[in-house]
């Protein structure tokens, strides 16, 4: 499995648009920093056949250090869920995915 990092991500995109790296680049941050806004805002963002990022708060719970067995207090937590759209979900699974014909 390859990693790709953003800048490579924002190189591949801007040779398929034609577009200065500048451009795609700032498009690109600009992007991922209203995505981290919105989720801090405990706002929902919801892409059409992509998928959904929304946040989730993990109540306080008490873990155990499995090598000294010593039990510690782990607080409120936000963490970000993220669930497949259709298209990922099909593209991911190896078949596009196709139109829901069943009710034909």
């Amino acid at each position: 499995m390859a990693t790709v990092t953003k800048k490579e991500l924002i190189d591949m995109i801007a040779d398929k648009t034609q577009a200065k790296r500048v451009l795609v680049k700032r498009i690109i941050q600009t992007f991922l920093d209203e995505i981290t806004e919105q989720l801090a805002n405990d706002n929902r963002l919801e892409f059409r056949d992509f998928g959904v990022f929304e946040t989730r708060t993990r109540a306080p719970r008490i873990a155990q250090n499995p090598k000294t067995l010593e039990r510690v207090e782990v607080p409120i937590k936000r963490t970000v869920k993220f669930k497949m759209g259709r298209l990922m979900k099909g593209n991911l699974s190896g078949s596009a995915a196709a139109p829901d014909t069943s009710q034909a």
